[in-house]
């Protein structure tokens, strides 16, 4: 049994192992300044140099327990846990500033004394020479981050900007950028307003641009009123033309037409009230009516005259009347002569 309970915790030790290393992974060293004279001060007034440590995850953790270190000389792996951590500073327990939640920072304290406070580590940093500066786990052997400080003006900070793994990760801060506690890499949102404050401070081009919608809204408005004058004098005309001259002659035709059958309506309701008395006489306007309106309908002629001959007799006659027979001339000399008296008067 007691072999079996060994074997369950060295599996659960193995196995949690490549979990704590990947969150180790997302502690980061953020930010350092080595020469601090009047950037952030700590609780006593002071300016010492500083450190700043980021979770770049979106979980919570806590980093008590990590130490930070300033001597290369715990790079040797043969070097023992003891003597590593007698070269090292432990993150202290007990403060909740410790325990970073997602996208979180915390800023310690370097050249000081633990007794001051949670975030004041005794890790020497020399600011007139360049310096290494490493964060460990929990165990003194596993390294997680570490960076080399060059030798910075006063108030200049080496921050990150980026988690790509190398040098150009990293970016010397002027004393106005330095930025403790917060992101390294700040975006300022400008709004419109300002854009245009900053790219127009006299205000020529809202003058400009306000008077251009004016005279745009202006020959907008004069487009239509234009074309609506257009339509009503159209309209005017064409009515003008229908009253006084009457685009088809069936439009008189029509009108008359009109006229007559009113009339006639009226004159047989006026006959149906008499109930049949001088019915003749209704029939007589009638008929005087159909008349009237007959006589008025006028044909609209094409102006074509067509000319069609009639067959007659008198070209028969006027043939036999001009036809000359050939002469008979006589053959016989003793012809007998043409009586001119008649027999019966002798």
């Amino acid at each position: 049994m007691k072999k079996i309970g060994f074997l369950l915790v060295a599996l659960l030790a193995s196995a949690s192992q490549p979990i704590m290393a990947q969150m180790d992974a997302s502690i980061k060293l953020n930010e350092v300044m080595t020469d601090n004279r009047n950037s952030l001060q700590d609780e006593y007034g002071q300016h010492p140099a500083w450190l700043e440590i980021e979770n770049i995850s979106h979980s919570t953790y806590n980093i008590r327990g990590m130490y930070v270190t300033t001597d290369r000389s715990v790079l040797d792996r043969k070097m023992s846990v003891p003597e590593r951590q007698k070269r090292m500073c432990q993150i202290p327990n007990g403060d909740e500033r410790t325990n970073l939640s997602g996208r979180q920072h915390v800023v310690f304290f370097l050249n000081s004394q633990p007794q001051r406070g949670a975030l004041h580590l005794n890790v020497p940093v020399d600011a007139n020479r360049p310096v290494w500066i490493a964060l460990y786990n929990g165990n003194a052997t596993q390294l997680i981050d570490s960076v080399t400080i060059p030798v910075m003006a006063a108030d200049q900070s080496l921050a990150r900007i980026a988690n790509n793994g190398n040098a150009k990760d990293w970016e010397l801060k002027s004393a106005d950028r330095v930025t403790p506690g917060i992101s390294n890499i700040t975006t300022v949102s400008e709004s419109k307003v300002e854009k245009f404050k900053r790219e127009d401070p006299y205000g020529i081009g809202m003058a400009l641009m306000a008077m251009s919608i004016v005279f745009f809204c202006l020959a907008l408005l004069w487009i239509v009123f234009s074309l609506f004058g257009l339509i009503m004098d159209h309209m005017e005309a064409a009515k003008k033309v229908a009253q006084h001259q009457p685009i088809k002659p069936i439009t008189m035709t029509v009108e008359k037409t009109m006229e007559v059958g009113h009339k006639t309506g009226v004159i047989l309701q006026e006959g149906l009230k008499t109930k049949g008395i001088d019915r003749e006489v209704y029939m007589a306007v009638i008929g005087m009516a159909l008349q009237q309106y007959q006589d008025n309908v006028h044909d609209v002629e094409s102006g074509i005259i067509t000319i069609k001959s009639k067959e007659t007799g008198w070209d028969d006659e006027y043939s036999q009347m001009t036809h000359f027979h050939e002469p008979v001339l006589p053959t016989d000399h003793s012809a007998p002569k043409i009586p001119t008296t008649p027999k019966n008067l002798l």
